[in-house]
């Protein structure tokens, strides 16, 4: 199968304007996230897709591969899918531009599920981590997510799920990595539904899969780094440079 990696990169992030030309150690966030992508060697090809002259240029002038957006888009899935509707591959994997630790495992991970005897029933998989700081997981800037026994997603929330009304027990908690591989029909359909409420109420794009009936496989990675979406998350991921 032949398998793209692409990166959708917005200039003006919300919480954290310009994120992904801030300075991480020698390089640009951005930067780390493309060249560790295009070393883990899983891909025919990594290819930015930017609405910013800024990213598109940075991108460019060092070597790598970028394309602008035509249109404005709601999403990250939105950006890539318009890259990908004239591409002749089977899978496409979307790596958040703001995920500047990627690394092959857990990638190689998500891949995987499209393989094998219920492989070819997935139309869509996502990466999660087990979730163990109080702090973390009441935080909203983490999304969670809750699987059922087959590991497709239940649902994704910035609240706390499950909740623990029962003491006794000590549940699982999970962080949605936003790392994203699909079909490519399915990147494309998802284009053509109108945002749902859950995705509008919740700020979560992939809700608009479940709400319109399309199973998320979940695989559990055990470490992707840190996702940098305040200025803390970027002092946080400086420290494991050093």
């Amino acid at each position: 199968m032949k398998t793209v990696a692409m990166i959708p990169a917005r200039y003006a992030a919300t919480r954290f304007p310009a994120k992904l030309m801030q300075l991480l150690g020698n390089k640009t966030v951005i930067r780390h996230t493309y060249d560790n992508t295009k070393a883990t060697g899983l891909f025919d090809e990594v290819i930015v897709v930017t609405d910013s002259d800024i990213i598109y240029s940075e991108i460019i002038k060092n070597g790598g591969y970028a394309v602008m957006s035509v249109a404005p888009h709601e999403s990250g899935s939105d950006r890539i899918a318009e890259a990908a509707r004239n591409m002749d591959a089977e899978i496409f994997v979307n790596v958040q531009g703001d995920e500047p630790f990627v690394r092959k495992e857990p990638l190689q991970k998500l891949l995987e599920v499209f393989n094998g005897a219920n492989g070819s029933s997935v139309q869509v998989a996502s990466l999660m981590q087990a979730m163990t700081d109080p702090a973390s997981i009441a935080d909203e800037n983490y999304v969670k997510v809750a699987v059922d026994k087959n590991m497709n997603a239940l649902f994704f929330s910035r609240s706390i799920i499950p909740y623990p009304r029962n003491t006794d027990l000590a549940p699982v908690y999970y962080e949605h990595i936003g790392v994203y591989a699909f079909r490519k029909q399915a990147l494309l359909d998802f284009t053509r539904w109108p945002q749902t409420p859950l995705e509008l109420t919740e700020k979560i794009e992939c809700l608009r899969y479940l709400e319109n009936g399309v199973s998320i496989k979940m695989a559990v990675t055990d470490y992707m780094g840190v996702e940098i979406d305040t200025p803390e998350d970027l002092e946080k991921a400086a420290r494991l440079l050093q």
